[in-house]
């Protein structure tokens, strides 16, 4: 493989597929080419967000990123996962071409060196933001971090006996009855619900996937040019709010936290892969670069950590919320927080975990209720059940033959939304509005012809979670900071924001959550910190 000269040191690393071992933690590929930029390297499967792809690999591996103090660590990472690389130094015209032994001596003794050297060698392959040291306040302040099990139904832990959970909750706080998300309960609007205190129609997500009429463009949970753009988000997340006052991050997966928002990204953070984030390497990766980011010295270690796991929503919606299948996946994420918080314990740092989940699940009846089945949609750009009419005109007309046409829905124009969904002010939720009155999965046209249409999944979300108590989602917390056996009435998740930014000793702006709501569950009982206003509290 030829590589143009860049000025710059350039590394090709081939990873030996037949070994196997590159295969469960990052889904396969051949060939990771990586270009070094101020001490970052930076892996490229696709063209990268930073410029310039110097080649492109064949499924190369989740499009990695690495940042290490030493250029000579990355290859002995390497060789502790597949087993065998060959790199390729080019500079200034330079090339130097070194084969490197299958030798786990070698690779032992150089991650020692590393060790030794303060870096810290991510199991997962991290990008690095250079953010200076942390604020002489910020080393002083405790831990966050903040975990989401993604679909984890209120219910699911007593119903499954979570017993890591469960105990968790009985040391610190937790609502037996369940968390409120917001509407609709989506995982990208209620991810980033809890990391801004902001309703989704205020930070922009208003759902996983939606348009925007000023933008003209699409805004795709599975477009990495759309979830890495920050124009498309509003709001401070917790993350930003930190590094802006002076105090590191860290974002194991997050929806939001591939972007720059609010001027700032984490100090850390992952791309997320929806072929590998699953697998049970790198959710075990997790936890082992959780442990690792709070192992580095005072003056570079996260005091936020977000941690993100796609389980069991996967298995709620392929099975249903009673499915066998649902149940062993909520034992296995039980059992990841169990070895999770056993490996926090062992650092002897004043660590608050935080878990929580972004909405629940319903099993779903009948099959689509298809929107042009009522009404003509001619004109209307259309993305799952949110209609965006391009007159007046056309929005009154099939408003008029929506609002009687089933019982199944209720169609709202978007100023009439009820005041309580907090879903009427943002033009990207559509007009009109159509809100599910059952578990029914609901879009706008069936498939283009010729293409496959496929029936629901057997579990939804998305619904109002004050009208079904199925969307509610959990909540569990133990740490220094917070009561022990404190529980909770149910309670909007845009109330965590001003919860956690006061346990990291962060100055909160003002958002659509308040601290006295969970002040309650504060070992200080909130100090003397005044709540941030509330634009709508449920």
């Amino acid at each position: 493989m030829h590589l143009r000269a860049l000025g710059r040191l350039a590394v090709v690393i081939v990873l030996d597929k037949s070994k196997g071992a590159c295969e469960p933690r990052y889904g396969g590929g051949d060939v990771v080419i990586a270009e070094v930029r101020q001490n970052r390297i930076d892996g490229h499967g696709a063209v990268s967000q930073h410029g310039n792809t110097i080649c492109r690999g064949a499924n190369a591996i989740n499009r990695c990123a690495w940042e290490m103090e030493k250029v000579t660590t990355l290859p002995f990472r390497a060789l502790s996962w597949c087993g065998g690389v060959w790199m390729q130094f080019r500079t200034s015209g330079r090339a130097v071409l070194a084969g490197l032994a299958i030798a786990l001596g070698v690779a032992a003794s150089a991650q020692e060196h590393a060790s030794k050297a303060g870096a810290f060698n991510p199991a997962l392959p991290l990008v690095h933001v250079e953010h200076g040291s942390n604020s002489a306040a910020a080393q002083k302040a405790h831990y966050v971090v903040l975990v989401s099990l993604d679909g984890f139904r209120w219910d699911y832990a007593k119903r499954d006996g979570a017993t890591h959970l469960l105990a968790l909750g009985k040391q610190g706080a937790w609502a037996p009855e369940g968390m409120l998300p917001s509407y609709p309960s989506l995982t990208f609007p209620n991810h980033f619900t809890i990391v801004t205190g902001l309703y989704p129609e205020h930070h922009g997500l208003v759902a996983n996937n939606f348009y925007d009429e000023t933008k003209q463009a699409r805004y795709a949970n599975n477009d990495p040019s759309a979830v890495t753009d920050g124009n498309w988000y509003s709001g401070v997340p917790l993350w930003s709010l930190a590094e802006g006052q002076g105090m590191h991050t860290a974002c194991l997966f997050w929806p939001g936290s591939e972007a720059e928002i609010a001027g700032q990204r984490p100090t850390w953070y992952a791309r997320f892969d929806e072929k590998t984030e699953g697998t049970d390497a790198v959710q075990q990766a997790r936890i082992d670069d959780a442990v690792g980011l709070l192992r580095m010295p005072e003056a570079d270690r996260p005091h936020l950590i977000t941690i993100y796991y796609s389980e069991p929503d996967h298995e709620g919606h392929s099975f249903g919320p009673d499915a066998p299948e649902t149940k062993a996946a909520v034992k296995k994420m039980d059992a990841m927080i169990g070895k999770l918080k056993a490996a926090l314990d062992k650092t002897k740092l004043p660590i608050d975990l935080v878990v929580v989940s972004d909405h629940g699940m319903i099993k779903a009846e009948d099959g689509w209720v298809t929107l042009d089945k009522f009404a003509n949609l001619d004109g209307f750009e259309a993305v799952g059940p949110l209609l965006y009419g391009k007159s007046e005109e056309d929005r009154v007309r099939v408003y008029n033959q929506l609002k009687k046409a089933s019982s199944q829905f209720v169609v709202y124009r978007r100023k009439d939304v009820p005041g309580g969904m907090n879903y009427n002010k943002n033009p990207r939720t559509g007009d009109p509005v159509i809100v599910a009155m059952g578990p029914y999965a609901i879009r706008a046209r069936e498939p283009a012809a010729g293409k496959t249409d496929q029936p629901p999944n057997a579990g939804i979300h998305g619904l109002d979670p004050g009208r079904f108590p199925q969307m509610k989602a959990s909540f569990f917390a133990a740490g220094p900071d917070i009561v022990s056996g404190k529980t909770v009435a149910p309670f909007a998740n845009v109330n965590l924001y001003p919860w956690m930014a006061h346990m990291l000793g962060l100055t909160a702006p003002k958002t659509d959550g308040i601290l006295n709501i969970l002040a309650g569950t504060l070992r200080d009982g909130g100090g003397d910190a005044a709540p941030a206003e509330s634009v709508n509290q449920n």
